[in-house]
């Protein structure tokens, strides 16, 4: 069997993290068996979708990586792949559900609908109404009257299936309703339309979120009726905020990100989100770290917990860390270029003091942004680096004045190379009778503004001799004036 998988995303804002896990596990399948991955879009809602919103989707999932081998931008056999296109297709199977004995038109008004769901509660109470239509059984209606077009659910037995995730699940078709099928716009409803669409595109595995779970034994009646065998399924327990609640929106008071274009300008990698989303629900042993090509090979269902996975802000932390500090420079030089920009700093991404001073930065990073961050003063001209106030309060006083200047002096005397600057400074600081952190610390604040910096000798050769000597004699300056 030929492995057709497909995510489906509705556009009516940003693209949800928890829907880009969902999208995931599903690409990691479909690839992982040489398969199909549809990418589709549930545009019916009119109100709410936009275009702007299909862009973000399309922006979102190219920046994760997460190619699809049909779909919009890129076609295929199945086309349109939008559902706002396909209303012909679903009327289409709706007429022929009808004409199996399986689905009906029914012209029972809002009010008549009410006034069973009133007369029902009266007698039993809220909860548990399930609407029979009038019309169930009657072929005398009006085509060209308002009307909608319903399934004929069966009253009795169960409607079960064997979920990937979660194992054997059933429900007891009475708790089922004549579901509508078609609105009176013409428009499907969900659970219709999701049928026509995997069903006409060969869909053979569905990936989504346990809220769907009540959506499945209609969708697998109507296959029943249609006489074929439904897809498997795999339904997700829900990714929840750190404090157990669903993950439903923006948590900055948590330092959750939801959208996923936000972790793009935060500075996060691709590779490094999609580590950490496919270990928010599923697990290879022990093992947190993952390759892209990795998590291809190693993915199974059998993985994949039934409990909701809680967002973790430190663990992302450790897994973006990892990503980043085993990334190339080289690669790492191109991608950190927008990030200084934001921060005023025109830097080309050739510039061959970007791979080298990245190599020593990125251990103290997590993301783009924190490079950026460590980069800047490499960049910054001499007289506009910003100073950690504390750290220059601490370090550049009087005292520290003549060490700077010294420490300057050397530098422009000897070679210039880590080695022999250390060992002339070595040897200085024995003849004075003073120890290093005389000397280095007040030295890195005057050289990169900052109490923390790669090794003294390291970020003197990274920021090149002019340099060094220009920010070493301003801060021997400063250090005279009390800073």
């Amino acid at each position: 069997m030929t492995v057709r998988v497909r995510f489906a995303p509705s556009p009516t804002g940003y693209l949800h993290i928890g829907g880009v896990r969902t999208a995931l596990y599903a690409w990691l399948y479909a690839r992982q068996h040489g398969g199909t991955f549809v990418l589709r879009i549930e545009d019916t809602d009119v109100e709410r979708n936009t275009e702007e919103a299909v862009d973000v989707i399309l922006d979102s999932m190219r920046w994760l990586g997460l190619d699809w081998d049909e779909g919009p931008g890129v076609g295929g056999p199945h086309e349109p792949y939008f559902q706002s296109q396909r209303t012909s297709i679903y009327l289409e199977h709706a007429e022929k559900l009808i004409e199996k004995g399986a689905a009906y038109r029914c012209y029972a008004t809002q009010a008549e609908t009410q006034a069973l769901r009133e007369a029902y509660e009266k007698e039993h109470g809220h909860g548990g109404f399930r609407f029979r239509s009038p019309w169930r059984d009657r072929t005398d209606g009006d085509p060209s009257q308002p009307h909608v077009i319903r399934f004929k659910a069966p009253t009795e037995g169960e409607t079960g299936w064997d979920d990937l995730v979660y194992g054997a699940i059933s429900y007891p078709n009475d708790q089922q309703q004549d579901f509508v099928l078609i609105r009176q716009n013409g428009l499907p409803l969900y659970n219709f339309g999701a049928f026509v669409d995997d069903l006409t595109m060969g869909i053979t595995h569905v990936t989504r979120g346990d809220d769907h779970l009540v959506n499945t034994p209609p969708q697998i009646l109507l296959y029943r009726a249609w006489g074929v065998e439904p897809p498997r399924f795999a339904h997700l327990p829900m990714v929840l905020d750190p404090k157990g609640k669903k993950l439903s929106k923006r948590r900055a008071d948590q330092g959750v990100l939801v959208a996923v274009l936000d972790y793009r300008d935060a500075g996060y990698l691709p590779d490094g989100v999609l580590n950490y989303l496919a270990r928010l629900g599923w697990s290879h042993g022990d093992d947190e770290i993952f390759t892209r090509d990795e998590l291809k090979a190693k993915f199974d269902w059998s993985g994949c917990g039934k409990t909701g996975s809680r967002y973790d802000v430190k663990k992302l932390a450790h897994v973006q860390g990892t990503h980043l500090r085993g990334a190339d420079d080289t690669t790492l030089a191109k991608l950190v270029v927008p990030h200084l920009e934001a921060r005023g700093l025109k830097v080309d991404a050739s510039d061959p003091r970007l791979p080298a001073a990245i190599g020593p930065v990125k251990l103290r990073a997590t993301t783009l942004a924190d490079l950026a961050d460590g980069l800047d003063y490499f960049f910054r001209p001499d007289a506009e680096i910003v100073f950690d106030e504390k750290a220059k309060k601490k370090m550049l006083v009087p005292d520290a004045a003549p060490h700077l200047e010294k420490l300057a002096s050397l530098i422009e005397s000897t070679p210039f190379e880590a080695e022999a600057m250390e060992a002339a400074t070595t040897a200085w600081l024995e003849a004075e009778g003073l120890a290093i952190k005389n000397v280095a610390q007040p030295a890195r604040v005057a050289l990169t503004g900052r109490g923390a910096s790669p090794g003294l000798y390291e970020t003197i050769v990274l920021l090149g001799k002019d340099h060094a000597l220009a920010r070493l004699r301003r801060g021997a300056e400063l250090a005279r004036s009390g800073g």
